[in-house]
């Protein structure tokens, strides 16, 4: 049974305007908005594991009710319904007004462990910051979030979460290469769950436009509902209502640690966001709106799988911490505004340089068997890695063959299936080969336990992660009446790190048909 307690529009100013229309919205931060009902609702699939955690049981979950919930038909007791306001800087360049284009926020419910959890539906309908769209969200997007969104959480990561897939029954139109070749797609919703939902750009917005009591107002209810547990150094606001800098540089910095961390992770498992603007990232370091996400196959640095992106690269796999740091300085120079000193903030970027750093040396000691960091452990690494860039070799492969292999005599024969070209596995053996002979050496300065050493690995390289090519398979049957393949992924996922006999297909590296395939490569914003 859902418990609402929807604090955000309690203690937050909300729209004056309730007619849902696209408009600037200044001096709120959200506007009441209903859904839009859908033709023909119809389940797809939905989390047991979150579900639990909102205590929503089976027999609820399959209800006629929470079915017209979940797809915007309808509402549960102490459901209310809004839309957020933020903005963002977006490829680098500040957008102005952004805010929830086609999420409509449910409410917020409590559940038995007093833990608060925001719902919300993706693609349910036009907001007053639908920016000329419709509001709607096509089968094959709402797929790829949906078991994305589990699968980060199985993997470790910080990340929101999704409840449920329910197909629509309508037809949405996109043009999902931006190339003039729009179509019209199968429409779907899902409800995605997180602590919070607000972002960065939620205080961009209030200080470009020098709305300072709105922008304290926010970062003292943030503070007070998203970080409960945060030791503050004195109390946020004094006798005259004016928030305290050393709250808001502990606060900062405990943003920037979150982030750090979620960044390491997503470089640890070779995740890439592809679309990383401010008003995509989580104030609370959580990994949020996956659109053209992807994972690493043959290891590039350089590769991105947002087509939007595929010039200029700036949220390619290599430049996601340097990226993660931009945006925490945007969003520093948005609550900066309303410190007397506002470089004091930058406490808050070093950490976030150390923090990274400790963690992304922890990762890399950890996927390749080493006991801890050493300082010459670098040189070694990036030798491995140029060899994996050149040679094509995938990377979440790589790391499961590389544990079990034979440190009394290694040789590349026990990684060739990582690799996605013979020619290349051929001319760069000798390369690979004496590489092999100095990692051994390595090892063998850890006097590490073997069976200790490869338990300890896996733990680090994920077996199974959501590939592209995986994802576009599950679409593909399911946009022709066959969700079978989205509940085996979820169930899949749910193991990353295990091996899983009878299961292997969903662990093999990317097959040639799909090096090129849309969906399979590369893939746009269009959702």
């Amino acid at each position: 049974m859902l418990n609402f307690d929807n604090r955000l529009l309690r203690e937050l100013p909300g729209d004056s305007e309730t007619h849902n229309h696209l408009r600037q919205v200044v001096g709120a931060s959200w506007s009441a908005v209903t859904p839009t009902p859908v033709a023909a609702p119809e389940l797809l699939a939905y989390s047991p594991e979150m579900a639990k955690l909102l205590d929503i049981d089976d027999a609820e979950m399959q209800s006629p009710e929470m079915l017209k919930a979940l797809s915007g038909n309808g509402l549960l007791a102490g459901m209310q319904t809004y839309a957020t306001c933020y903005g963002g800087h977006q490829f680098g360049h500040w957008a102005g007004q952004l805010g929830d284009g086609r999420a409509i926020f449910l409410g917020e419910t409590v559940n038995k462990q007093g833990q608060r959890w925001e719902l919300q539906l993706k693609g349910a309908g036009v907001t007053p910051y639908s920016r000329r769209a419709d509001g709607r969200a096509v089968l094959r997007s709402s797929v790829r979030e949906f078991l994305c969104s589990e699968a980060m959480h199985h993997l470790g990561i910080a990340t929101t979460r999704a409840l449920s897939l329910v197909k629509t029954g309508d037809q949405v139109v996109r043009d999902m290469f931006y190339d003039g070749n729009p179509k019209a797609e199968l429409g779907a919703i899902v409800c995605r769950v997180a602590p919070s939902f607000t972002r960065f750009g939620h205080f961009e917005l209030p200080a470009s436009r020098g709305d300072h009591a709105l922008l304290q107002q926010l970062i003292v209810f943030t503070i007070q509902r998203d970080f409960p547990d945060l030791v503050l150094p004195e109390p946020l606001l004094d006798e005259s209502k004016t928030i305290s800098e050393k709250c808001v540089v502990a606060w900062f910095t405990e943003i920037c640690e979150r982030t750090a961390k979620m960044i390491a992770k997503w470089m640890q498992v070779g995740f890439v966001h592809g679309v990383m603007n401010t008003d995509n990232m989580s104030i609370l370091g959580l990994t949020i709106d996956y659109g053209p996400y992807g994972w690493v196959d043959n290891f590039d640095p350089g590769w991105t799988p947002n087509t939007t992106d595929a010039a200029g690269r700036r949220y390619c796999f290599g430049r996601q911490p340097e990226i993660a740091r931009w945006n925490l300085e945007r969003l520093a120079d948005a609550i900066g505004v309303l410190l007397v000193d506002s470089k004091i903030l930058e406490s808050g970027l070093r950490h976030y340089d150390v923090v990274y750093n400790a963690e992304w040396t922890r990762v890399l000691a950890g996927k390749f068997g080493f006991n801890s960091w050493q300082e010459n452990d670098g040189a070694l690494i990036n030798d491995i890695f140029g060899l994996m860039y050149q040679a094509e070799v995938d990377m979440t492969d790589f790391f499961r063959r590389l544990a079990v292999i034979d440190i009394d005599n290694p040789t590349p024969e026990a990684l060739k299936n990582a690799f996605y070209r013979e020619d290349l596995y051929n001319e760069f053996h000798p390369a690979f080969s004496a590489w092999l002979s100095s990692y051994v050496e390595r090892l063998r300065q850890d006097a590490r336990p073997n069976a200790e050493r490869i338990a300890s690995m896996h733990q680090f390289n994920p077996r199974y992660v959501l590939r592209n090519y995986l994802a576009q398979q599950a679409i593909d049957l399911a946009e022709s009446g066959d969700n079978s393949m989205i509940i085996e992924l979820l169930d899949v996922m749910r193991k990353p790190y295990d091996e899983q006999p009878g299961r292997e297909r969903y662990s093999e590296k990317r097959p040639d048909w799909a090096r090129h395939k849309a969906g399979c490569s590369s893939l746009s914003c269009s959702s």
